[in-house]
């Protein structure tokens, strides 16, 4: 998919989730079809499908063969999973990015460790705000990078990058990713941002990510504080591999 094929995907996945978030379509509202929205935002069947996809796979809206696509009974949920998929395309949690800083600089002075990777190695940090439809912070995410794993990360669309999907893309063999949840208490710089009180107890998630060779891809660090957003692991265990 093309970089202009991306932005038309994210900017029509923008859309759709704000008439879900927004009230426009309600809880079990039928969307329309594949090529009605083709045809509303003048794009291909692929780009529309991606749309869907994401929305489908942050929880949003449920699609069933031959019956189409309706909006979710319970806006708000997401799978944990999902934060560890290595063959995720879209977003991990719905929602825009707004980009704080990004730059190169020797892994010693990175904000996060990156285990085996010596310290006057260079490494890529990034740091975004994940956004709620109203522009207000979600979260806080931090992502270093190895800077020979991801040379031209920083030429990339960093809004709507999924670090994961970047690095399949560039060849970068992913086979073991780990999240580890501990409790966190918010600085004032955090606290000031989500407007919570400084020392506010939140949930802090640090995501390693591994290649077949052993090394580390990266690590993420997510600062994520109490709300309406609801996180869940589901197991199927009925054995059957059809999730349609």
């Amino acid at each position: 998919m093309s970089e202009r094929d991306l932005l038309l995907h994210v900017r029509i996945r923008r859309a759709l989730e704000a008439r879900i978030r927004d009230g426009q379509w309600g809880p079990g509202t039928r969307i329309p079809t594949e090529v009605e929205l083709c045809e509303e935002f003048g794009v291909s069947r692929i780009t529309v499908q991606r749309a869907l996809r994401d929305l489908a796979d942050a929880g949003l809206i449920v699609r069933f063969r031959k019956r189409g696509s309706f909006v979710a009974q319970a806006v708000g949920r997401h799978n944990l999973l999902r934060y560890t998929g290595l063959l995720i395309q879209g977003p991990e949690m719905p929602g825009d990015h707004r980009v704080v800083s990004a730059q190169v600089l020797p892994a010693q002075a990175a904000r996060l460790r990156l285990p085996g990777v010596p310290g006057e190695e260079a490494v890529v940090q990034m740091e975004r705000h994940k956004l709620r439809p109203d522009g207000t912070a979600a979260n806080i995410e931090l992502h270093v990078l190895p800077f020979r794993l991801a040379p031209d990360l920083l030429d990339q669309p960093l809004e709507p990058l999924t670090t994961h999907a970047y690095l399949r893309d560039r060849g970068v063999e992913l086979v073991r990713a780990r999240l580890y949840v501990e409790p966190h208490v918010l600085t004032e710089p955090e606290a000031e941002l989500f407007a919570l009180p400084a020392g506010a107890p939140v949930f802090r998630w640090t995501r390693e990510t591994w290649t077949r060779r052993g090394e580390i891809a990266e690590v993420v660090e997510i600062v994520i504080p109490a709300g309406s957003e609801r996180f869940y692991v589901e197991t199927d265990l009925s054995g059957s591999s059809d999730h349609s």
